[in-house]
This record gives structure tokens, sequence and C-alpha cells, in this order.
């Protein structure tokens, strides 16, 4: 039976000797249950649903799509639950794309031991945690001056769904991207149409290109 104080962790990454290396590295601490393993984005999406593990070891690079698209869709449904990115990549655009996915830790591959346990550890507890090169960059960005969005009068739900709308994506090609229902979707439509004041999809469209969101 499985004991409430334990940490129950899910693997996702498509590398089955990392799986099984992580595992059995998380099997034998006093303090961690692993729960479950998934190689790819759906996968991933479904089992932490499911299992509802407090900690999710993600991969960026999944066969099936993102693992950014994997965390923003798993914060959203269970914000309860922890992501930390564990990864290989190390540039800007893939550590603060995790950040506003929801994650809440950004480790590289290659991290020893002990400080990839505290890295899970720490993240289960509530805590930011990352990489030391990686913590010197965020530290930088997030001292310069915040930049203004581009229309601030939508949500960020509504700017991703603007993004698509201008990649030429209709209402249920993004439902199934971003695991939404259609009318969900529709109604996210609606209101970036409003906000925008344009009167359909091709005006919404030419605003957003305009403004290099596609």
């Amino acid at each position: 039976m499985t004991s409430p104080d334990l940490l129950r962790i899910l693997i996702v990454d498509d590398h089955p000797l990392f799986r099984k290396g992580v595992g059995a590295l998380i099997g034998v601490q006093p303090d961690m249950e692993l729960v479950g393993s998934a190689d790819g984005m759906e996968r991933a999406v479904d089992l932490s649903l499911s299992l509802q593990p407090d900690v999710v070891l993600m991969d960026l690079q999944l066969p099936d799509g993102s693992g950014i698209q994997a965390t923003r869709t798993i914060v959203e449904t269970s914000p309860a639950m922890r992501v930390l990115i564990v990864t290989m990549f190390e540039d800007d655009d893939s550590v603060f794309a995790a950040l506003r996915a929801g994650a809440r830790g950004y480790v590289l591959k290659g991290t020893d031991e002990e400080d990839f346990l505290r890295a899970i550890r720490s993240v289960a507890a509530g805590e930011a945690i990352f990489s030391p090169t990686i913590a010197s960059r965020v530290l930088t960005y997030f001292a310069r001056p915040a930049p203004v969005p581009l229309f601030p009068t939508l949500t960020e739900r509504e700017r991703q769904i603007l993004t698509l709308i201008a990649q030429g994506k209709n209402n249920q090609t993004i439902a199934r991207e971003l695991f939404l229902a259609p009318k969900t979707v529709a109604n996210h439509v609606s209101n970036i149409f409003a906000k925008l004041q344009v009167a359909d999809r091709s005006e919404a469209i030419i605003r957003a290109r305009d403004a290099g969101l596609a």
C-alpha cells in the first residue's frame, strides 16, 4: 500500500534508458515512489490526469508533440501538480517557454544525482529550482524591464489561440492541439474578435500577422 508521505513521481521521456535509469534512482529513495512513465505528450497528459502525481519530470522534445504544451495542459487542469523540466536544451527560448507554460523548475540532463534529487524535492515543496547555468540567465532576464505583451487586452490563452488562427488553423484543429473542447475554442475566438474589434477571422489574421504573431 502506498504511503501518503511518499512523493509520487511521473517520468515523461522518449528514451527508454533514461526512464529506466531515473526510475531506478527514484526507486531507492525512501521518500519517493515512481507511479508511472510516458514516452509521448498525449500519454503524459493522460497519465498526469489519471494518476495525479506530485511531480512530473518532463522532457521537452517528445515524438508526438512538445513537452511545453504538455506542461501547459497539465498545469491548467491540475494547478497543484508540479512540473520539473529535465532536458538537454538550455537555450533561452526553451527555458522561458517552459516557465510561461507553468514549469516550476528546469534542470539539465547530466546533473549529478544529488542535485537532481534535491530539485525534485524542492519542486514538490513548491520552490522554483534551476540548474546553475539556467538560474543566472533567469535572474538576468527578470532584472530587465517587463516587456509590454502584444494585444494586452487578450489573456495568454487568447493570444495563444490568435497565434494559431494567424497560422491558418481552424477551430477544430486548435481544439485538438490545445486539448480544449471546440465550444471553448469558439468562445475564445468570439472574445478575441470583440477585444480586437474585428468583424471576422480574416481581419483577425491580418491584425495578428501585422503584429508578427504568425
